[in-house]
């Protein structure tokens, strides 16, 4: 790279968003490159200057002048050249910083240059682009109710998408991941589609929103690289079994980032008419006391409610507990009678079209999702072993009642036959 020393400062900020492809290669010595203060800690002789056109970098360039810590005053007039006068000034950080600049050529000898990895002051050269400061992007500062959300949903399979459709219908913008190529669907559904996890965490989502099958859970979030997102990402999960990824997002997830275990009680066959008045349950495992971290996790919350979805809090035992009941037991019933291979008749009545319907909605979710809801739910194997005695019971009430008929047909119809015979 070239150095560039101090000159005069810029005659405009036209100059900055007309600069050439030469200008990119040799930097123009007449514009002033304005260094952002940094504590004494992080303070080096390399100064990082950035073009701007337009709001994207076009040039960057590392002098090697010495770096003096100006005084507020001097700093405020300084920026006051490059930034709006409306641009509330931040304090600077005091921890390293990523810089758009990875690599810096130092002699180590005569002839030869390395490649040394640093990190630099930032100077942005450009009065209508946005300043380039030496602080973490926080964009969750500016959330409000209402606010869009960049939601990235991992397993785009057939629940991602019916989930995906409202999050981009309320005008969220929606990132999605799936091993198998739904990039046709995503477009249709306004859904921008990565087939490389690395890809779609470097897009630094506020919300990733694991949507996988509860058996193939653990090894996706284990696959997924975590430290390409921000140390402040919020993850939710939409399994329907809770205590389960609770317990993975605690084990596996570093403290700082944010855990909201949640689970639609709905799909996209009982939801296919709208959500108002399905039970959305969730649980706010692990969210941060700062006010943007808050406000994220009711906004995103906030989707559901404005479907009409009737939001019930409610920790992970509680749910799991409650679940094995509801849920569980309702797809077992419906599997069972699928076996029946029952079949709809003229004489239809009411009750059995519910059980149809009931067949219908169950087995149209997959196995891998009714294996899961008895694996993962340790309340699932006590519920079948008592539908198992309830079924014995209900069996041995029956054949008592019919044992007892005949013995009293029996009887009755021996007795008569005495009486008859002693006439």
């Amino acid at each position: 790279m070239k150095a560039m020393p101090s000159g005069k400062r810029f005659a405009s900020s036209s100059a900055a968003h007309t600069m050439s492809t030469h200008e990119s290669r040799a930097p123009n010595l007449d514009k002033a490159s304005v260094p952002i203060y940094r504590p004494p800690s992080l303070r080096s002789s390399k100064t990082t200057r950035i073009e701007v056109a337009g709001g994207l970098c076009i040039a960057a360039y590392t002098t090697t002048t010495p770096l003096l810590p100006p005084s507020l005053a001097t700093r405020k007039m300084l920026l006051s050249r490059v930034l709006p006068s409306n641009t509330t000034l931040l304090p600077s950080s005091s921890r390293t910083r990523a810089a758009p600049l990875r690599y810096h050529h130092v002699p180590v000898g005569r002839a030869v240059t390395a490649p040394v990895r640093f990190r630099s002051a930032m100077t942005v050269q450009a009065r209508d682009a946005p300043p380039v400061l030496d602080i973490e992007p926080q964009p969750l500062k500016l959330l409000g109710r209402g606010t869009k959300l960049k939601i990235a949903v991992i397993g785009f399979g057939n629940f991602g998408q019916f989930l995906a459709r409202t999050f981009a219908a309320q005008g969220h913008e929606v990132l999605a991941y799936s091993r198998t190529d739904y990039s046709d669907t995503a477009r249709s559904l306004g859904v921008a589609f990565f087939d490389n996890q690395h890809d779609l965490c470097e897009q630094h989502p506020d919300v990733l929103l694991l949507s996988t099958s509860i058996l193939s859970a653990e090894a996706v979030l284990r696959s997924l690289p975590i430290e390409r997102l921000r140390r402040s990402t919020l993850f939710v999960d939409v399994l329907s079994v809770k205590e389960f990824p609770r317990n993975l997002f605690l084990q596996l997830l570093p403290p700082d980032f944010d855990i909201l275990c949640t689970h639609p009680m709905f799909g996209p066959e009982s939801g296919k008419h709208g959500w108002a008045g399905l039970p959305f349950v969730y649980d706010k495992v692990r969210i941060g006391d700062s006010d943007d971290r808050v406000e994220r996790c009711h906004a995103f919350l906030e989707i559901f409610e404005r479907e009409g979805c009737r939001m019930v809090e409610m920790s992970c035992a509680e749910h799991d507990e409650t679940a094995a009941e509801i849920q569980f037991l309702t797809h077992t019933i419906g599997r069972v009678l699928a076996k029946l291979d029952l079949k709809s008749t003229p004489i239809n009545t009411k009750g059995y079209e519910t059980l149809l319907n009931l067949v219908q909605n169950t087995c149209s979710d997959s196995y891998e999702l009714y294996n899961g809801l008895f694996i993962y739910n340790k309340n699932s194997t006590e519920l079948i072993e008592k539908l198992d005695g309830a079924l014995d019971t209900m069996k041995k009430e029956l054949f008592e009642r019919l044992h007892g008929i005949f013995r009293e047909q029996l009887f009755d119809s021996s007795g008569g036959s005495s009486t008859k015979a002693g006439y």
